[in-house]
């Protein structure tokens, strides 16, 4: 483990499944630096179908699709990019209208899990 809080421990754990990802599960970016935790993971688990993560950030809930998710380890996550560059989950006209249907269907599933009534 590193001493610096927002660097990732050197070693994650041995690779783990979405199903149980827990939340609060500390997300990094590839160069190591914590970008979040795990909120939610968005899954259709009947299908086996992982859409992507929720990630809570400083700066409020980012959504990760699947095909950023570098890696789920027993003691983190792995992202391809920086929190800024993940969107924010939504349900606006931008987002419908995306040419990336998995990411606008992501942001969708995103956003209507955080409008949920608790």
């Amino acid at each position: 483990m590193t001493d610096h809080p927002s660097q990732a421990p050197e070693d994650l754990g041995a690779p783990q499944s979405y199903l149980v990802l827990q939340e609060g599960t500390p997300v990094y970016d590839r160069s190591g630096d914590q970008v979040g935790t795990v909120e939610h993971v968005l899954a259709d688990e009947p299908e086996d179908i992982f859409h992507g993560l929720v990630i809570d950030t400083r700066r409020g809930h980012r959504f990760a699709r699947s095909d950023v998710v570098d890696g789920i380890y027993e003691h983190g996550v792995i992202v391809a990019v920086p929190a800024a560059e993940l969107p924010e989950p939504s349900v606006d006209a931008v987002a419908r209208a995306a040419d990336d249907k998995p990411l606008a269907e992501g942001l969708r599933r995103a956003f209507e899990w955080l409008a949920r009534p608790r």
